[in-house]
C-alpha cells in the first residue's frame, strides 16, 4: 500500500479541530501537529481515530463513543505543547473509513494501522468501542509475531459471543494465537465487573491479571516495570479502556463505575508505557463524551496522550 492509498482509507481531521494559538510565546499543540499528506513521511508519531460504538451497541452498553475521537482531539490540542516535542514529530491521519458492519470497519482499520506500523511510526488510537483493540493487535502481528499486549481495563473482555463486540476482543485474540497467553496482562480489573466464569477461563489459559487491588497493593509503576524487565519481547501494544478509571474522574465511559484507577494512577501509567521505547500502539477507547461532565474525560484522555509522547521523548 502506498502513502496515497493510505490516505484514501482514512478521512482527515477537521481543521477547527486542530486549535492554533498564534502566540510563538504559547504554542499548543495544535500549532505543530501536522495533517498534510506531504508531510507524513517525516512524523514520528502517527494519531488515528475510529469513530464507531457498534460494537458497544451490540454488547448491550450504551452508545456516544463514535463521538470520542474528535471530541478527544478538541481537547488535546488546545493543551500547551511538551517541551520534548518538536514540530512535524505528530501526525494526525484523521479517522479510518467507517464500513457496513463492525467486520467491515475493523478490516478497513486493520490494513490502515498495518501500514502505518510497516513505516516505524509510533501509534495513537482513539476509538470508540474497546472492539477495536481486535483490528490494533492483528496488525501488529503481522510486523511482530511476539509482543506484550496490555488491556487496561476494569473488564476482561473475553466473553464468548459468537458476533465479535466490545466485549470480545481478547477471546477473539487469544483463540486466534494473535497474543500469547504468557504476554498478554490484564490490568486493574475488578471482580463484580468479571464473570467468574471468564476469571476460570483466563486461569486456564494462564493469562496474567493484576486486579485493581493486587495493582495498588504492589504499587502501579513498580508492577508495570517489573513485567517490562521480565518480559522478553521486541514490541507492546497498550489497550486502555477508560472506564477502568473511577467515575468521579472520568464520568464519560461506556459503562462507569464509582471505583477504579484514579486520574494520577491511569497517567502513571501512560508515562511508563512511554519510557519503554517498545511501545508500538497506545490505544484509548470506550470514552462517551454524550455522559462527560465538562469534557473532563476528553480531557484526560488527552492528557493520557500528551504524558505518552512526553516520556517516550526524554
Amino acid at each position: 500500500m502506498t502513502i496515497a492509498n493510505l490516505f484514501e482509507l482514512t478521512t482527515r481531521p477537521e481543521v477547527d479541530l486542530l486549535f492554533k494559538s498564534h502566540d510563538a510565546k504559547d504554542k499548543k499543540l495544535g500549532d505543530i501537529v501536522s495533517s498534510s499528506q506531504n508531510e507524513y513521511k517525516q512524523s514520528k508519531f502517527v494519531i488515528i481515530g475510529c469513530p464507531q460504538d457498534e460494537g458497544v451497541r451490540r454488547n448491550n452498553g450504551r452508545i456516544g463513543a463514535a463521538e470520542a475521537p474528535d471530541k478527544i482531539r478538541q481537547a488535546l490540542y488546545r493543551f500547551s505543547k511538551p517541551a520534548e516535542l518538536e514540530s512535524g514529530e505528530l501526525f494526525d491521519l484523521g479517522n479510518s473509513l467507517i464500513g457496513d458492519s463492525l467486520e467491515q470497519t475493523h478490516e478497513n482499520h486493520q490494513i490502515v494501522v498495518t501500514q502505518i506500523l510497516r513505516g516505524g511510526k509510533i501509534l495513537i488510537v482513539l476509538g470508540g468501542g474497546n472492539d477495536i483493540s481486535y483490528p490494533d493487535c492483528f496488525a501488529l502481528s503481522q510486523e511482530e509475531k511476539k509482543f506484550i499486549a496490555f488491556n487496561i481495563d476494569s473488564h476482561f473482555d473475553v466473553r464468548d459471543n459468537t458476533r465479535r463486540n466490545s466485549g470480545t476482543p481478547y477471546r477473539q485474540l487469544l483463540e486466534g494465537q494473535i497474543i500469547l497467553p504468557n504476554l498478554f496482562f490484564e490490568i486493574a480489573s475488578q471482580s463484580f465487573a468479571n464473570s467468574e466464569l471468564y476469571s476460570d477461563y483466563l486461569k486456564k489459559k494462564e493469562v496474567n491479571v493484576v486486579t485493581l487491588q493486587k495493582l495498588r497493593k504492589k504499587g502501579i509503576e513498580k508492577t508495570l516495570k517489573a513485567i517490562l524487565k521480565g518480559t522478553n519481547a521486541p514490541a507492546i501494544f497498550w489497550g486502555v479502556d477508560m472506564d477502568s478509571v473511577r467515575a468521579a474522574d472520568a464520568p464519560g465511559v461506556s459503562a462507569s463505575y464509582p471505583t477504579g484507577l484514579t486520574s494520577e494512577e491511569i497517567l502513571s501509567i501512560a508515562a511508563v508505557a512511554g519510557t519503554d521505547k517498545r511501545s508500538r500502539i497506545f490505544e484509548i477507547s470506550e470514552v462517551n463524551p454524550k455522559y462527560d461532565i465538562d469534557n473532563r474525560t476528553c480531557k484526560l484522555a488527552a492528557l493520557l496522550i500528551i504524558t505518552f509522547l512526553r516520556h517516550y521523548l526524554t
